[in-house]
Parts: structure tokens; C-alpha cells; sequence
């Protein structure tokens, strides 16, 4: 996929922005064909130096740029010449999903597994353990701990992870063979 098609992705745009904040994001939303220096750049973009190193070195850490060192004969400099890879992203983004679908079910597990009680006045919630230290009384104003219903957070839980399996492609009985 060519990088105009990638970066008129709505999803790929807040995926580069996420990553590499505003201050990078002109380094990332305007990729040059072949080798490019950081110094370049810079002055193409009209940015810090500094952000753009930053912004190529993140794109660097996810496989989304390389980079090749020439030393200069005169000088003994060394320049580094930066080459994007967006060819990548659909698998990084694969990747990030498959991640959050794993965090999901851990919490949705830990919701499912735990008893919480909330202090309706400071918005503090305990598990059980820790309300029945506290005598089921809030530490902070003293009202009452009541018991709290977690129901409508574990079954939007298990809404996201139904739509994030169903987006990998991942059959949710797969892990109980």
C-alpha cells in the first residue's frame, strides 16, 4: 500500500499521532520517498531539530523507519540517512489490537472475580479486602462503603472483546482447547 493510501487512513493517522504526539506528527504524516537526513528534514518541515529526531527515532522503534550511518571522509562526521516504512503499519496496528483484546480479558476477568464496594461521596472504590480494613467506612470522609454493581463495566468489557475478536478474526473458543 502506498503511503498517500495509508496516510488517508483515519484509523493510520491517529495510529502515527498516538505514537510519535503533534510535534512529530509532520514527520510521520509526510513521509520522502528514499533517504532522507533528520537535518533535511528539519528544514523541509520547518520544525526543532530535536522533534524530528524524536519523532524518526519512536517510527524507528516501531519498524516504521530505518536508518543507514555514512561516515564522511573529510570530517569523520557521521550522517544518518532515514528511510520510512509504512509497509509495516497494518501489522503493527494487528499487533496493538491483539494486546488490548489481552488486557481486556485480564480485566474483564479481574472484574468478573473481585467484589468492590464504593464511597459514593469521594467516588473511591475498594475491593473487599480493603473495605472490610476499613470497616466499610471511606478513609477519606468516613460515609459508608456501599456495595458496588460492576455488572454494566464487565458486559461493556465483553462488548469490546467480542468486537475485537471479531475484527482479528479470532475464534473465542480457541483457548479452551
Amino acid at each position: 500500500m502506498a503511503f498517500e493510501e495509508l496516510l488517508n487512513d483515519p484509523v493510520i493517522q491517529k495510529y502515527l499521532h498516538e505514537l510519535v504526539g503533534p510535534e512529530g506528527m509532520p514527520v510521520a504524516a509526510a513521509p520522502p520517498e528514499g533517504e532522507v537526513t533528520d537535518e533535511e528534514l528539519a528544514e523541509e518541515l520547518d520544525l526543532e531539530l530535536n522533534d524530528v529526531r524524536r519523532a524518526l527515532f519512536i517510527l524507528y522503534e516501531n519498524d516504521l523507519a530505518s536508518y543507514r550511518r555514512v561516515r564522511d571522509e573529510d570530517s569523520g562526521w557521521l550522517t544518518y540517512l532515514w528511510t520510512f516504512h509504512y509497509d509495516n503499519i497494518p501489522e503493527n496496528l494487528e499487533a496493538e489490537m491483539e494486546r488490548l483484546l489481552e488486557a481486556i480479558e485480564e480485566r474483564e476477568e479481574y472484574e468478573r472475580t473481585h467484589e468492590f464496594y464504593l464511597c459514593e461521596v469521594c467516588s473511591i472504590r475498594f475491593e473487599f479486602g480493603e473495605a472490610m480494613d476499613q470497616g466499610f467506612q471511606c478513609p477519606e470522609c468516613a460515609s459508608p462503603l456501599e456495595s458496588m454493581d460492576n455488572d454494566a463495566l464487565v458486559e461493556a468489557m465483553e462488548e469490546r472483546g467480542a468486537a475485537l475478536r471479531e475484527e482479528l478474526n479470532v475464534d473465542i473458543h480457541a483457548d479452551a482447547d
